[in-house]
């Protein structure tokens, strides 16, 4: 049996299926693992197709980054993330197309749909905030309270998870949410809104799906 692939194999990886699913237009979006003594983060400006291994960047608790290249210009985030949310391994920020539009009419996703629960409920849409800066790492973190993901208002989506494959399904499953509900909206038609019991009993079946 093969070993796994190193943390920084997976993150390429993961970057690539993510750009070559619309996720990452014009080099945009970011994407890191948690690593002892800070995390490994994809590089400011390289296309994910070229990028390798060798380009990933380091960035240290007191954001001092190693490296060859500038870490994204998100590192800031990522760094606000691992520090509030010790459950968090992996951060993936992208500018999906359907809910990067949702994010810019600043509104999240409401629990028309059970798949809600895999972000842990609702999408907020963080408060606007220029990209890379504290005030947008302090405004995702107060979006991703309880929550596994977040929209970013006018900017893109952040999806956490215990591990890069979780946060890579999250960000793909927000997608397809904000697709769905932009369609109900097109068609003119008002979701009707699930409730806690609802919610409740879904995330109980959740909590059996998969095992034997």
């Amino acid at each position: 049996m093969s070993a796994p692939p190193s943390p920084a194999a997976a993150l390429i990886e993961a970057a690539r299926r993510l750009d070559a699913a619309g996720f990452m237009p014009a080099k945009s979006g970011n994407l890191s693992v948690r690593e002892e003594g800070g995390f490994l983060i994809t590089p400011a400006g390289l296309p994910y197709a070229e990028t390798t291994e060798a380009d990933l960047v380091r960035v240290l608790p007191d954001g001092r980054a190693e490296g060859r290249h500038r870490p994204s210009s998100e590192w800031r985030l990522h760094a606000a993330i691992y520090a509030a949310r010790p459950e968090a391994a992996a951060v993936v920020h992208t500018h999906s197309p359907r809910a990067t539009a949702l994010s810019c009419a600043r509104r999240g996703i409401p629990p028309f749909h059970y798949m809600v629960l895999l972000a842990g409920g609702a999408v907020r849409c963080a408060e606007h905030a220029t990209f890379g800066t504290e005030a947008l790492a302090r405004n995702c973190l107060a979006a991703l309270k309880g929550r596994r993901a977040a929209l970013l208002a006018n900017h893109g989506v952040v999806a956490i998870g215990p591990g890069l494959r979780e946060a890579v399904t999250l960000a793909f499953e927000v997608e397809n949410l904000a697709g769905q509900y932009l369609d109900l909206l097109a068609a003119g038609l008002r979701p009707v809104l699930l409730g806690k019991r609802a919610l409740a009993e879904a995330a109980a079946r959740f909590a059996e799906y998969g095992r034997g």
